[in-house]
């Protein structure tokens, strides 16, 4: 009776977290899809962004040019660089079985966007012009990109608070209310972008300035938004600003991957800038099919990036619950889930790749240069796709020192193979297989850093 009695007083086991438990793949896919949506939409919104931005002019399409590499930067590292320290530091967190952790984490990290967004702002509005006129900007061009540029600048803390703030939330596993912020912020995006800039419904027509103010407005919302669903406590981790206090160790779990994660978008950009420059040497009509294919690796990235972003949390809970074989499993079937869906794409459009070219092109020029480069690229888009997805999977378990060396990798291959098949008068089929060539190294070297690097303690 005495022993039932002492069972029986026992506080109840605490509830163990799913994403430790359940079965890895469905969980991946379900948690996949809300961010695959989300960056479709987000890709989508740059697309009728350049569709109304054509409708003021040729020069403030020339002038967005300058300013979408710098506009690219600022999103790739608050979401996918700065944002999957984030992630893992809090999911890692809760793996632990560490709430309260996870919720000053929370808070360090809104303060690290918050400085990281005035960083962009200053950097923008002092040094712009001379980014700009660099990349070959002037005249009336560079003036429409400097319109576009000190708008949306000025709000840089915005968007680096919406996606600091959404990845605390994905670390937690939540994935459908991040991923609903996001949709809600492209269509205000779209719609009070196209209005202010365009003058519909009877308001003025601000130009440049007015679609700038649309993306602005629109993040404004969204980090609003999401500070009070945190501070609310309808997430599924609330932040407590009463016993907050400023601690070391919680800014170096999340820089100890975010900072090193950062250096993967600038190494993005720079290889699009480097093979842009090498490839305008070769003729309008040749940069003009690389767009054709640029811009589709542009919206296929989001299907790896929904499994990687997925992956994070699936891993870093593992980690910090030192599950570190499940972690594993997660990382490589995450892998392997973006690697196959978009090498499946890539093949698609490397056997027919009408059904893309025809939708932007009948110039017979540009579609042989875009036919060509499918031909040599597309096969490719399965290890870029790999590698991609297991940079964030690395993000989780805090080990991000392989996958940023293989980017470099990717970089150097692309800068100095590039500039040499140039400088050699090679024909442009050459480059296009270099790009190639430089997305099968970056999977494979990602892949073997992932697999030599020892993960847990």
């Amino acid at each position: 009776m005495t022993i039932e009695a002492s069972v029986d007083a026992r506080p109840p086991a605490a509830p163990v977290n799913a994403l430790l438990t359940a079965p890895i793949l469905p969980t991946l896919l379900k948690l996949a899809l809300p961010n695959s949506i989300a960056m479709f939409a987000t890709a989508l919104v740059a697309v009728a962004e350049t569709s109304y931005i054509g409708r003021l002019g040729v020069e403030p399409l020339a002038g967005i040019a300058l300013v979408f590499p710098f506009v690219m930067l600022t999103q790739m590292m608050s979401a996918g660089a700065m944002g999957g320290g984030v992630s893992s530091a809090v999911s890692r967190a809760l793996g632990a079985g560490n709430r309260e952790r996870a919720a000053t984490l929370a808070l360090h990290a809104a303060i690290i966007g918050t400085l990281a967004g005035l960083f962009f702002t200053v950097m923008m509005l002092v040094f712009g012009r001379a980014f700009y006129a660099l990349l070959g900007g002037s005249g009336a061009v560079l003036e429409q990109a400097m319109h576009y540029s000190q708008v949306l600048f000025s709000g840089a803390v915005s968007i680096w608070l919406v996606n600091t703030l959404a990845s605390v939330v994905r670390g937690t596993g939540d994935m459908r209310a991040p991923s609903a912020v996001l949709i809600a912020v492209a269509i205000i995006q779209v719609v009070v972008g196209g209005t202010f800039g365009l003058g519909l419904f009877g308001v003025p027509s601000f130009g440049m300035r007015g679609v700038a103010a649309g993306q602005l407005i629109a993040f404004t919302l969204g980090a609003i938004f999401l500070i009070w669903y945190l501070a609310s406590g309808r997430s599924r981790l609330k932040l407590n600003l009463r016993n907050f206090a400023f601690q070391r160790d919680m800014f170096l779990d999340i820089l100890k991957v975010g900072a090193i994660s950062c250096l993967s978008p600038l190494q993005t950009v720079l290889t699009i800038l480097i093979f842009t420059k090498i490839l305008a040497g070769f003729g309008t009509v040749t940069l003009a099919g690389y767009g054709m294919g640029s811009r589709l690796e542009f919206l296929l990235v989001p299907i790896s990036f929904a499994f990687g972003v997925a992956s994070v949390p699936m891993v870093g809970m593992a980690m910090g619950a030192d599950l570190v074989s499940r972690a594993r499993k997660v990382a490589w079937t995450a892998g392997a889930a973006a690697g196959l869906s978009l090498g499946l794409l890539g093949v698609i459009v490397a056997i027919k790749p009408s059904l893309w070219v025809s939708l932007f092109t009948s110039d017979p020029g540009v579609t042989q240069a875009a036919y060509s480069y499918f031909a040599w690229a597309g096969p490719a888009f399965g290890f870029f796709g790999m590698g991609t997805c297991l940079y964030f999977s690395s993000q989780g378990a805090a080990k991000m020192l392989g996958p940023v060396l293989s980017g470099t990798l990717r970089l150097l291959l692309v800068a100095v193979g590039g500039w040499w098949l140039a400088s050699s008068g090679a024909e442009a089929w050459t480059l296009f297989a270099l790009v190639g060539g430089a997305m099968v190294v970056f999977g494979l070297t990602t892949a073997l850093s992932v697999r030599l690097t020892r993960w847990g303690k």
